[in-house]
Protein backbone atom coordinates (compact mmCIF):
# COMPACT_ATOMS: atom_id res chain seq x y z
CA UNK A 1 0.00 0.00 0.00
CA UNK A 2 1.51 3.68 -0.43
CA UNK A 3 1.50 5.22 2.39
CA UNK A 4 2.00 8.66 0.37
CA UNK A 5 -1.22 8.42 -1.70
CA UNK A 6 -2.87 7.58 2.05
CA UNK A 7 -1.47 10.49 3.41
CA UNK A 8 -1.67 12.81 0.93
CA UNK A 9 -5.28 11.61 -0.25
CA UNK A 10 -6.46 11.25 3.07
CA UNK A 11 -5.76 14.51 4.68
CA UNK A 12 -5.82 16.90 1.24
CA UNK A 13 -9.21 15.26 0.80
CA UNK A 14 -10.40 16.09 4.31
CA UNK A 15 -9.74 19.79 3.77
CA UNK A 16 -11.37 19.92 0.32
CA UNK A 17 -14.88 18.96 2.38
CA UNK A 18 -13.70 20.61 5.63
CA UNK A 19 -13.27 24.36 4.02
CA UNK A 20 -16.56 23.67 1.68
CA UNK A 21 -18.84 22.35 4.75
CA UNK A 22 -17.57 25.24 6.77
CA UNK A 23 -17.95 28.05 4.11
CA UNK A 24 -21.79 26.88 3.23
CA UNK A 25 -22.67 26.20 6.96
CA UNK A 26 -21.54 30.10 7.57
CA UNK A 27 -23.69 31.45 4.48
CA UNK A 28 -26.68 29.71 4.43
CA UNK A 29 -29.53 30.61 6.30
CA UNK A 30 -30.16 28.74 9.35
CA UNK A 31 -26.35 26.93 9.06
CA UNK A 32 -24.58 25.19 11.46
CA UNK A 33 -22.30 28.02 10.98
CA UNK A 34 -18.51 28.36 9.87
CA UNK A 35 -17.18 26.61 13.03
CA UNK A 36 -20.68 24.30 13.17
CA UNK A 37 -19.40 21.41 10.77
CA UNK A 38 -16.16 20.37 12.70
CA UNK A 39 -17.41 21.07 16.20
CA UNK A 40 -20.16 18.85 15.42
CA UNK A 41 -18.05 15.66 14.77
CA UNK A 42 -16.39 16.42 17.89
CA UNK A 43 -19.66 16.33 19.67
CA UNK A 44 -19.10 12.40 19.23
CA UNK A 45 -17.32 12.83 21.99
CA UNK A 46 -18.05 16.16 23.66
CA UNK A 47 -21.83 14.58 24.38
CA UNK A 48 -22.96 17.84 25.97
CA UNK A 49 -23.65 19.47 22.56
CA UNK A 50 -25.98 17.01 21.86
CA UNK A 51 -29.54 18.43 21.05
CA UNK A 52 -28.05 21.69 20.18
CA UNK A 53 -30.10 24.21 17.51
CA UNK A 54 -28.43 25.81 14.49
CA UNK A 55 -25.58 27.69 14.68
CA UNK A 56 -24.06 25.47 16.95
CA UNK A 57 -22.10 26.98 19.62
CA UNK A 58 -18.75 27.24 19.59
CA UNK A 59 -16.58 24.82 21.80
CA UNK A 60 -12.83 24.65 21.60
CA UNK A 61 -12.69 20.80 22.72
CA UNK A 62 -14.95 19.46 20.46
CA UNK A 63 -12.87 21.95 17.46
CA UNK A 64 -10.66 20.33 18.21
CA UNK A 65 -11.41 16.75 18.37
CA UNK A 66 -13.82 17.15 15.30
CA UNK A 67 -11.41 18.30 12.78
CA UNK A 68 -8.72 15.80 14.09
CA UNK A 69 -11.18 12.59 14.49
CA UNK A 70 -12.11 14.03 10.64
CA UNK A 71 -8.68 13.75 9.24
CA UNK A 72 -8.55 10.61 10.67
CA UNK A 73 -11.13 9.27 9.61
CA UNK A 74 -10.60 10.41 5.47
CA UNK A 75 -6.83 8.78 6.31
CA UNK A 76 -8.83 5.63 7.07
CA UNK A 77 -11.50 5.95 4.11
CA UNK A 78 -8.32 6.83 1.90
CA UNK A 79 -6.74 3.54 3.03
CA UNK A 80 -9.91 1.57 2.52
CA UNK A 81 -10.47 3.26 -1.06
CA UNK A 82 -6.62 2.34 -2.09
CA UNK A 83 -7.64 -1.40 -0.90
CA UNK A 84 -11.07 -1.44 -2.75
CA UNK A 85 -10.10 0.59 -5.79
CA UNK A 86 -6.65 2.14 -5.81
CA UNK A 87 -5.27 -1.16 -7.15
CA UNK A 88 -7.53 -1.73 -10.45
CA UNK A 89 -5.20 -0.29 -12.87
CA UNK A 90 -7.60 3.06 -13.40
CA UNK A 91 -6.22 6.21 -15.01
CA UNK A 92 -6.83 9.47 -13.73
CA UNK A 93 -10.63 9.44 -15.52
CA UNK A 94 -11.93 6.37 -13.81
CA UNK A 95 -10.31 6.84 -10.22
CA UNK A 96 -11.87 10.45 -10.23
CA UNK A 97 -15.27 8.56 -11.26
CA UNK A 98 -14.65 5.80 -8.74
CA UNK A 99 -13.70 8.74 -6.12
CA UNK A 100 -16.96 10.79 -6.51
CA UNK A 101 -18.46 6.97 -5.86
CA UNK A 102 -16.83 6.32 -2.97
CA UNK A 103 -17.60 9.73 -1.69
CA UNK A 104 -21.50 9.02 -2.25
CA UNK A 105 -20.70 5.69 -0.16
CA UNK A 106 -19.35 7.28 2.21
CA UNK A 107 -22.15 9.87 2.38
CA UNK A 108 -24.78 7.26 2.53
CA UNK A 109 -23.23 5.08 5.46
CA UNK A 110 -22.61 8.04 7.41
CA UNK A 111 -25.73 10.43 7.09
CA UNK A 112 -28.21 7.31 7.24
CA UNK A 113 -26.07 4.53 9.49
CA UNK A 114 -23.47 5.99 11.98
CA UNK A 115 -24.60 9.78 12.19
CA UNK A 116 -27.98 9.08 13.37
CA UNK A 117 -26.50 6.17 16.29
CA UNK A 118 -23.13 7.70 16.92
CA UNK A 119 -23.73 11.78 16.70
CA UNK A 120 -27.27 13.06 15.96
CA UNK A 121 -25.52 16.70 15.90
CA UNK A 122 -24.31 16.38 12.64
CA UNK A 123 -27.65 15.89 10.75
CA UNK A 124 -27.83 19.54 11.94
CA UNK A 125 -25.94 20.30 8.69
CA UNK A 126 -27.54 21.13 5.31
CA UNK A 127 -27.73 17.11 3.95
CA UNK A 128 -27.47 18.32 0.40
CA UNK A 129 -24.41 20.33 0.69
CA UNK A 130 -23.01 17.47 2.84
CA UNK A 131 -23.36 14.81 -0.48
CA UNK A 132 -21.84 17.47 -2.23
CA UNK A 133 -18.78 17.69 0.15
CA UNK A 134 -18.62 13.86 0.14
CA UNK A 135 -18.70 14.09 -3.91
CA UNK A 136 -16.31 16.85 -3.48
CA UNK A 137 -13.92 14.40 -0.84
CA UNK A 138 -13.93 11.74 -2.95
CA UNK A 139 -12.60 13.58 -6.48
CA UNK A 140 -10.07 15.22 -4.43
CA UNK A 141 -9.24 11.54 -3.57
CA UNK A 142 -9.20 9.82 -6.75
CA UNK A 143 -7.24 12.67 -8.25
CA UNK A 144 -4.90 12.54 -5.58
CA UNK A 145 -4.43 8.70 -5.28
CA UNK A 146 -4.15 8.77 -9.67
CA UNK A 147 -1.39 11.30 -8.84
CA UNK A 148 0.55 9.93 -6.03
CA UNK A 149 -0.44 5.67 -6.06
CA UNK A 150 0.72 5.67 -9.44
CA UNK A 151 3.96 4.62 -7.50
CA UNK A 152 1.96 1.21 -6.34
CA UNK A 153 1.06 0.84 -10.07
CA UNK A 154 4.58 0.98 -11.40
CA UNK A 155 6.21 -1.14 -8.65
CA UNK A 156 3.18 -3.96 -9.36
CA UNK A 157 3.97 -3.85 -12.91
CA UNK A 158 7.88 -3.92 -12.64
CA UNK A 159 7.79 -7.03 -10.03
CA UNK A 160 5.40 -8.97 -12.97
Amino acid sequence: MNTRAILIGGIAASLVIAMWEMVVEAVIPDGAGFFGPPIAIGATLVRDLQGASNPIPFDLAALVVGLAGHMMNSVILATAFGIVIGRRGLGTPGLLVAGIGWGVAVFGAMWFVVVPAVDPLVLNLNGVAFLAGHMMWGAALGLLWSRFGAADRSLSLRAA
